[in-house]
């Protein structure tokens, strides 16, 4: 008996070592799709359509697993070291240099089909390119937007700004002046996390931060267009006292308490917490969205698009992509997108009536995704160190008014320079 019991633990392991990788007994293969969707709607979305691919592609299931933006850059590194990664990554296009360079991730370059190359705009494949290979499809993206408080602005009269015509960020810090007094404030800027929000603003204003030289190595200098908004946002908060300085090291959700309140006129947002500002706002609250102020480039702003990746280690790449390839065709597209209240890559997901309505601002959004650009840290690698080491706690500080705008720049680039060094050795 007890060598019977031996030898079914032995076939038991064997098995279980055959259904490793991805294939299950039967031969069917298994890919693992790691989701960050977190919003009722979108998670709903990502459960449906992986229930219409397992009902039409009897030969390969995939297995939905959640996945959080909290923890997703760990979480990742370490899957990918003990060679436990999903098979398909959600992720964020910021994300994916260190894994792209790393090896991590599989190109795509000759994995996609041509349908869904040509219906994404270049601007966004410049997303995802590392080097000479795409590692990423950018599938949703997300301006900056004003939210505002409407009959506050009728009430002060003020012009209200369209995607064509936006505020330049003189007028946008005038008009916040504007609004201010008696314990009220023109806007309130939730700056917790600053550098993203702070770097791809800058770009309308000709902002990069990031040069890369002859030598193809990358350095930090913090020049003339890439002072405009961060001095906005600085003297709005110590010198006009125009912004809250109490939201500077908040989240935006924090922030939406005081705007229904009537505490702050604007609020500079994602585009998608329109979602919460629709599920909270009290009723007959009114609102609407602006676009983000804009420099001598207009209305340009950087994105970071939220990204569908293969693990270099999957062992059914070309399944994995045509499963990427179904979950992005233009009316899936266009359901994630209302689903995350985020606007698609898509050129024709985004021609949609749904996403071109002026309720809940949608029109607006969609005014300004010609507009999107890659974020300048892109494709820099060391940038998330550099970002949580060395640029967090300095724009923190500036805002504060703890630290000048010299003081500024001498983080930034000088400490900021020794930390990408590393990674261009």
């Amino acid at each position: 008996m007890r060598g019977r019991l031996i030898g079914l633990l032995v076939l038991t392991l064997l098995l279980a070592g055959c259904t490793s990788g991805g294939a299950a007994r039967d031969g069917r293969i298994t890919l693992r799709f790691q989701s960050l969707a977190w919003q009722e709607e979108s998670v709903q979305a990502n459960k449906e359509l992986v229930k219409e691919w397992n009902a039409s592609h009897p030969d390969v299931n995939v297995e939905y697993v959640q996945g959080s933006w909290d923890s997703v850059h760990d979480q990742l590194l370490t899957s990918f070291e003990g060679g436990e990664a999903p098979d398909i990554i959600h992720d964020a296009s910021d994300d994916l240099a260190d894994f792209a360079y790393g090896g991590y991730l599989a190109d795509l370059s000759d994995l996609l089909p041509a349908r869904l190359k040509s219906g994404i705009p270049p601007h966004s494949w410049d997303t995802t390119t590392f080097g000479d290979g795409v590692y990423g499809v950018p599938f949703l993206q997300e301006p900056r937007v004003l939210i505002a408080n409407a009959t506050w602005l009728k009430r002060a009269a003020v012009r209200i700004p369209t995607a064509q015509h936006p505020w330049s960020w003189p007028e946008f810090r005038k008009i916040t002046e504007q609004l201010s007094g008696n314990g009220k404030y023109g806007v309130a800027w939730p700056l917790k996390e600053p550098v993203s929000a702070t770097l791809n603003l800058s770009l309308s204003t000709g902002g990069e931060l990031f040069h890369r030289g002859a030598d193809g190595k990358v350095k930090v200098r913090f020049e003339a267009a890439d002072q405009v908004v961060p001095r906005t946002i600085h003297d709005q908060a110590n010198t006009d006292h125009s912004a809250s300085p109490t939201t500077l090291g908040s989240g935006g959700s924090d922030t939406l308490p005081g705007f229904f309140g009537g505490k702050y006129a604007m609020v500079p947002l994602g585009f998608s917490y329109r979602q919460q500002i629709v599920q909270q706002a009290p009723k007959g609250f009114d609102w609407q969205v602006l676009p983000a102020p804009a420099g001598a480039d207009g209305p340009t702003q950087g994105v970071s698009p939220q990204t569908l990746s293969i693990a270099q280690d999957s062992k059914h790449k070309k399944e994995a992509a045509e499963f990427i390839d179904f979950l992005l065709r233009p009316r899936n597209m266009v359901r994630l997108a209302l689903g995350d209240w985020m606007l698609p890559t898509g050129t024709q997901a985004l021609k949609d009536p749904a996403l071109r309505t002026a309720e809940n601002g949608w029109a607006t959004g969609t005014a300004l995704a010609a507009q999107l650009r890659s974020a300048p840290a892109q494709s820099v690698r060391g940038y998330p160190e550099w970002k949580d080491k060395v640029a967090t706690p300095a724009f923190q500080e500036y805002y504060s008014g703890a630290i000048g705008l010299d003081e500024l720049r001498h983080r930034l680039e000088n400490d900021g320079n020794l930390v990408l060094a590393r990674y261009q050795r």
